[in-house]
């Protein structure tokens, strides 16, 4: 690894004596001690690009090196899944230069740093509520961008884990006899996530849940609305069951599922985030998107 700084030690000129001087650290030019960093980034050397990145920031911090070595710095600590500092450091960046143009990026990484840390719908879904918001204030904030698209996807797929986990709580509810508390959750996926994948099966559970508490017309109409949106899909088809059981005739039977009713897998993303824009330039003296005034 190139070395980041000289230090000098050697022993004290007192005869006799063995203590060691403290080391001292050098400055050394601000372009060879960046270049150092980016060359252990492209090596995929995380931890010394980090320290090295912190190093410029550390002898030159009122240099453009600084601002771009800090925003690499959140980058090499997300390569090593290192999501707090990551963040942290995104957020420095989108503090100190929000008019800067590469902020949206700082705000794009600390999204994707939220959303890498998505678990399954059966645990605490903080990290997807983080994602969520954080995915949302990169669209708001920058809507013309690449970032902005890739965020748009990504909120997709936010929005059905949190339906999910929504579908997961009101099931447990109904299994359980809590009729009330698990209409509550699928009533919450109707209104707050209607274009996910979950939207069928609440509706179904809704008109399952109403005719378990006698409440025949209601579930009748929610019936309508799944067979009007959904009459190819296999919940329809269990709803119609249901309520011609019970002596009711839907609207609609149930119809084959055409190209428009199947569900379709959301698209995905980006798998990882790109390097940030400032690492494309390898040569100039002043980053990339970094303005002279710092604003």
């Amino acid at each position: 690894m190139s070395s980041l700084m000289v230090v000098v030690a050697a022993c004290q000129s007192m005869p006799g004596s063995t203590a060691k001087k403290t080391p001292v650290y050098v400055e050394r030019p601000v372009d060879l001690l960046y270049n150092n960093a980016r060359d252990e980034l492209s090596k995929k050397n995380y931890a010394e690009a980090v320290t090295g990145f912190e190093e410029v920031d550390r002898q030159h911090p009122y240099s453009e090196w600084a601002r771009r070595a800090l925003l690499m710095t959140a980058y090499a600590n997300y390569q090593q899944n290192k999501y707090e500092d990551a963040i942290a450091g995104a957020q420095r960046f989108a503090s100190l230069y929000p008019g800067n143009e590469s902020a949206v990026y700082a705000y794009y990484l600390i999204a994707i740093c939220y959303f890498e840390q998505i678990v399954d719908v059966g645990r605490d879904q903080r990290m997807t509520e983080l994602a969520l918001a954080a995915l949302n204030e990169v669209v708001q904030r920058y809507p013309q961008t690449e970032y902005a698209r890739d965020a748009r996807l990504k909120i997709d797929m936010t929005q059905d884990q949190l339906a999910g986990k929504e579908m997961e709580i009101g099931r447990y509810y109904l299994r359980d006899g809590q009729q009330l508390a698990a209409m509550g959750r699928f009533r919450r996926v109707v209104d707050l996530y209607q274009t996910t994948t979950h939207v069928p099966e609440a509706l179904h559970r809704l008109v399952e849940t109403n005719l378990s508490m006698g409440l025949v017309d209601e579930a009748t109409k929610v019936g309508a609305v799944l067979g009007y949106n959904y009459p190819g899909s296999e919940w329809y088809e269990a709803s119609y069951k249901l309520l011609t059981a019970k002596g009711v005739t839907p609207e609609a039977r149930p119809g084959r599922r055409g190209l428009f009713q199947r569900i379709i897998r959301p698209k995905r993303g980006l798998e990882k985030a790109p390097a940030p824009p400032q690492a494309e330039s390898q040569t100039s003296s002043v980053p990339v998107g970094a303005s002279q005034t710092g604003k």
